[in-house]
């Protein structure tokens, strides 16, 4: 019998293991369904990750690499390439996995730490055909990053959620041409920094109180119909407009994955489509415990990683304590779009930004009147220096994947060491692809030095 099994190898079940054994719990399980750990993390290439929790700013890989790291250092027993089938009122969990067949295995505690999927077009009941060429966000992500395949040449996304505006800049930087963001509610529902990064940066439109109400095409996406939508989120007549295209991304937000908590009888939360759960994270079902986005969809994986921490050592408190539970008006296109990026711009020597330092995303008003220059509204020293560089030169981390030849997946997360001048992005992006990797590499391996002429390098984010 096992101390604790954590079901889900992504950043919250990664977290919640090296907590409960941080603890005191020496005889841990965690099961993994993917042939690698990191969960979602490892096709999340773009920075951001990282700045609460680690107070610097990390890929998506590279921040699941620290966690990697830390339970390799532990005696956690880790099951990959393991599929979960059921967990019982008893503590009980049965799996299937490749080199050990099916096993059911007992616990004194379970961590519940499976993520979450996407919402597909059939939850949302889109009106049309049904070609090909329409895919949820998370996969044409992966598609992209980690399979090496460009999934449409014209698109249009449908949903402003960050993964949404991420995979639209992802697109764009490999060379397809995104039409438009589409959105049903009157704001966007990405971080701030996301709407200038993924958007603004690339002049694609964001369409608020618009949806998509038609798709058109036999074998492939050919077209789809945009319209308003009126205060009750009901498409106005005549108000639609034709996309040409050949792909529509969905990103119309998260469930979390809780078929096994279901089954388990364990009670449900309305609010959050998690289970219900008490401060220290035990649900209804003493010594079972839910953790990330299986208990609720989280904006940040530093969320998940403090509050899947919590979960392991209230999991490693509850077995140590021998099992005892604790009780705890109508616009046009173009004005939907300057509606959606926001009052950015230059007023009489005043430059309105958004600060993209950190996830909070203060409005900054940059004063450069009289030769001087003064900052308001930055919650931070850094949005000083943030203002002072987009007024006179802006700059971006480039994040991409280049070929990779012996590995186990055929493209290489990288990134620039440093920023780069945002209008050097094209020619950094275009110099990737004369880049072949060899395996194995290591992180922060230097694959191009000094690209075109930017002083940054070109670094390995990923060990392969």
């Amino acid at each position: 019998m096992y101390d604790l099994i954590v079901i889900g190898g992504g950043p919250a079940g990664l977290a919640a293991a090296c907590a409960a054994w941080e603890r005191g719990l020496r005889k841990i399980l965690l099961a993994e369904r993917d042939r690698e750990l990191g969960g979602i993390l490892n096709q999340c290439i773009h920075n951001g990750f990282g700045l609460h929790y680690f107070k610097e700013e990390l890929t998506g890989p590279e921040y699941a690499r620290r966690f990697i790291e830390q339970l390799a250092d532990t005696g956690v027993e880790v099951r990959l390439d393991t599929m979960v089938l059921e967990v019982t009122p008893e503590r009980q969990v049965h799996m299937v996995g490749r080199d050990t067949g099916y096993r059911v295995e007992e616990a004194k505690s379970i961590i519940l730490a499976m993520g979450c999927r996407e919402r597909t077009r059939g939850a949302i009941a889109i009106p049309g055909t049904r070609p090909a060429g329409v895919l949820t966000a998370g996969a044409a992500q992966r598609y992209v990053n980690m399979e090496g395949w460009l999934p449409g040449r014209r698109a249009v996304v449908l949903g402003s959620g960050d993964i949404g505006l991420i995979m639209a800049r992802r697109m764009t930087l490999e060379g397809a041409k995104v039409l438009a963001c589409v959105e049903l509610m009157p704001r966007s529902r990405g971080l701030a920094r996301n709407i200038v990064r993924c958007l603004r940066d690339y002049d694609i439109p964001l369409l608020l109180s618009h949806t998509v109400t038609d798709i058109r095409g036999r074998e492939r996406v050919e077209q789809v119909v945009v319209s308003r939508v009126d205060s009750e989120r009901r498409p106005i007549l005549g108000t639609e407009m034709i996309f040409d295209c050949d792909t529509l991304l969905l990103s119309v937000g998260l469930i979390p994955e809780n078929e096994l908590t279901r089954q388990a009888g364990i009670e449900m939360d309305p609010r959050t489509g998690g289970a219900r759960v008490r401060e220290n994270m035990e649900t209804s079902l003493h010594g079972v415990f839910a953790c990330g986005n299986a208990a609720h969809v989280h904006d940040l994986v530093d969320h998940v990683t403090t509050e899947s921490q919590r979960a392991g050592a209230a999991a490693a408190r509850y077995v140590l304590a021998g099992c005892v539970s604790e009780e705890a008006g109508e616009a046009s296109f173009h004005q939907a779009r300057s509606a959606a990026l926001g009052d950015a711009g230059d007023v009489d020597g005043r430059t309105v930004l958004v600060c993209t330092v950190c996830p909070r995303g203060c409005r900054l008003v940059a004063d450069t009147s009289g030769g001087g220059f003064a900052v308001m509204g930055n919650g931070c020293s850094r949005g000083i220096d943030y203002a002072r560089a987009e007024v006179t030169c802006p700059t971006r981390v480039v994040t991409s994947t280049v070929r990779c030849r012996g590995g186990a997946h055929p493209r290489c997360p990288v990134k620039t060491d440093r920023p780069v001048p945002k209008s050097m992005i094209p020619q950094v992006m275009a110099a990737l692809d004369g880049i072949c990797a060899a395996a194995p590499v290591h992180v922060g391996q230097v694959l191009l030095a000094d690209v075109c002429g930017t002083g940054a390098a070109i670094v390995a984010t990923r060990e392969l």
